[in-house]
């Protein structure tokens, strides 16, 4: 970390349910380097989360159906899904399928 000639940002990741289960805590925080864009964020978390492998990307790299993934509060598939883009200090929370209707 430092000084680093590519520019990183500071993440708020925050994981509900069963997904807080797997991870072990509601929020962490992660640096990427920039630009990153939400797909990249979902694929480290679970590249760093085996639990979590496979419940948040299909096999396209797209966000699985049922899931709500909200950028600063807002679903990014009425963005840019994966391709949204995040910025320095941006919140990422991740809510799994709700079970039951």
């Amino acid at each position: 970390l430092g000084y680093m000639s590519s520019e990183t940002i500071t993440l708020e990741l925050r994981f509900f349910a069963t997904f807080r289960a797997a991870v072990g805590q509601k929020i962490l925080e992660r640096a990427f380097d920039a630009p990153t864009t939400v797909g990249d964020v979902l694929a480290a978390i679970e590249s760093e989360f085996s639990e979590l492998d496979g419940d948040i990307l299909d096999e396209d790299g797209e966000i699985k159906p049922q899931l709500s993934v909200l950028k600063n509060g807002r679903e990014v598939i009425h963005i840019d899904s994966t391709e949204t883009t995040l910025e320095d200090g941006d919140r990422l929370s991740l809510f799994p399928p709700v079970a039951g209707g």
